[in-house]
């Protein structure tokens, strides 16, 4: 059952996020500490609206493949909606609406949580530390985002960010963000069970495994060793024996999803207000453009897969009917029908296109109940691994781990990788992108490896490490903060 996601219709509106041109969203009105959070039922609600801004990740999602070496933007023509196909040229600057998306969309989840926050002491019930728990992993997880997009950003904590304040706020250094972020996310795994009664919420394992990315953000290996080792060890999680069906919308919330967000197929208020969307819109967006034929529906042709990632497979590699449908090959097996967008590779990103039958509701191109599996246990295995090699900790250990994976991909032990030093790291590093691709992890993980100048093509060092704020939000501040390096 999938209950947090129906809960989400009947909620969004209790806080709204306004299409204002404030660089914060959630309105002060009679909502205050007279009127609500008189009851646990409220605080339920508050929480409920606030996992609602997970749901806009979407974009978060594509964008962390295409500025990578994975995949194009495609779409119908170079100006199909032209912020995409600016961040995948790298040519992008601080006037692109899906950067500034994503700017009011996190801060928006930001204090939805900070809502809870605030008023924590006002009324006290049973389970309230769980309540609590979950407000903070998804502060920490909107902060996240935002630190990875754009380094330094203005901070509050357990105060709601309201319209005025941008004057008096400046932007915060990253490292002071990272320790709230770890010190929520502890507080979550200290105080969250592994089995949720109600599926789609955060868990302890969820939590757990989201420190150890913080951690690893920060090459903070030793920490970030322990945290995934104990997950790894005492998590109810393990990896699916059929990676085959990892993707598909009849398999969400399986054993090896340690968390994810959770989609619905009703529309939102289309293309104008795509945070409205309950529905998963990366998935139309990847999809097959006109496409007429078995298993799967139509899209837009956007977040094409590369040769390049294509080729990154090794021979034997289970998982690349899984992770790239190579349309032409279809076709001529199936008798299907496509048209082609711009920058046709003749792949697709199979783990999030339309299947039919996916819908009961609603626009198959405009939003789709196929969850994202943000984090799933085979990332947690090589974040891991990555942590216990980088970190001189334990070659042998980050060797287990990097192998449970990859025994599963070739279906035998034939493939293991005894490597240690840095060929171990190199092979980690291609195991984290033929296992992730299409998942939105690859441009964040060259980035904080340092690997983005040499893999993606028209990045500069010093400049595309992050992206630019939003120029409209500067404005707002008054041109008080500092542009990020090269904008």
């Amino acid at each position: 059952m999938k209950n947090l996601k129906i809960t989400y219709i009947f909620i969004a509106l209790f806080i709204m996020a306004s299409c204002s041109d404030d660089f914060v969203d959630v309105e002060s009105n009679a909502e205050n500490s007279e009127n609500f959070f008189n009851s646990e039922e409220d605080y339920q609600n508050a929480l409920i609206a606030a996992y609602d801004l997970l749901q806009t990740t979407y974009l978060s999602v594509m964008l962390g493949d295409i500025a990578s070496d994975n995949t194009l933007a495609g779409g119908e023509n170079a100006n199909d909606v032209p912020g995409i196909q600016e961040i995948d040229d790298m040519i992008h600057t601080p006037i692109n609406q899906q950067l500034r998306d994503i700017w009011q969309w996190m801060y928006a989840g930001v204090n939805r949580a900070n809502y809870i926050m605030e008023f924590q002491d006002k009324t006290d019930f049973a389970g309230k530390e769980g309540v609590l728990a979950q407000t903070r992993f998804l502060r920490a997880y909107y902060y996240f985002e935002l630190v990875k997009f754009f380094g330094d950003v203005p901070f509050a904590v357990d105060t709601r960010l309201q319209f005025g304040d941008q004057f008096s706020i400046n932007r915060t250094p990253k490292e002071e963000i990272y320790l709230q972020m770890e010190q929520d996310l502890m507080f979550a795994a200290d105080n969250l069970p592994y089995v949720q009664s109600q599926t789609g919420r955060i868990t302890k394992g969820a939590a757990q495994a989201m420190l150890g990315k913080v951690y690893l953000y920060q090459d903070k290996f030793t920490e970030a060793a322990a945290v995934l080792e104990d997950l790894i060890d005492n998590g109810p999680h393990d990896l699916i024996t059929d990676y085959s069906t990892m993707f598909e919308n009849d398999n969400e919330n399986n054993i090896e999803s340690v968390f994810e967000v959770q989609y619905t197929d009703v529309e939102g208020a289309g293309f104008g207000c795509f945070q409205c969307s309950e529905g998963n819109i990366a998935v139309g967006f990847n999809g097959i453009r006109n496409y007429n034929g078995p298993l799967f529906e139509s899209g837009f042709s956007f977040n094409v897969p590369t040769q390049d990632v294509v080729d990154e497979f090794e021979e034997g590699d289970m998982r690349l009917e899984t992770a790239i449908l190579d349309i032409d090959a279809w076709a001529a097996e199936t008798g299907a029908t496509f048209s082609t967008g711009f920058e046709h590779t003749g792949y697709f990103n199979r783990k999030y296109i339309s299947r039919q039958g996916d819908l009961n509701t609603g626009d198959a191109n405009l939003t789709n109940p196929n969850n994202y599996r943000a984090i799933r246990f085979a990332d947690v295995l090589l974040m891991a691994a990555e942590a216990l090699n980088r970190g001189g900790i334990s070659d042998s250990r980050a060797q287990m781990y990097l192998n449970r994976v990859r025994e599963r991909a070739f279906g035998n032990s034939d493939n293991n990788v005894s490597a240690t030093g840095s060929a171990l790291t190199d092979a980690i590093y291609h195991e984290r992108r033929v296992e992730l691709v299409g998942e939105g992890h690859r441009f964040f993980d060259l980035v904080r490896t340092g690997r983005a100048a040499s893999e993606i093509n028209g990045f500069q060092s010093g400049k595309h490490e992050l992206f630019p704020i939003p120029l409209i939000e500067i404005q707002l501040a008054g041109n008080q903060w500092e542009q990020n390096p090269g904008y």
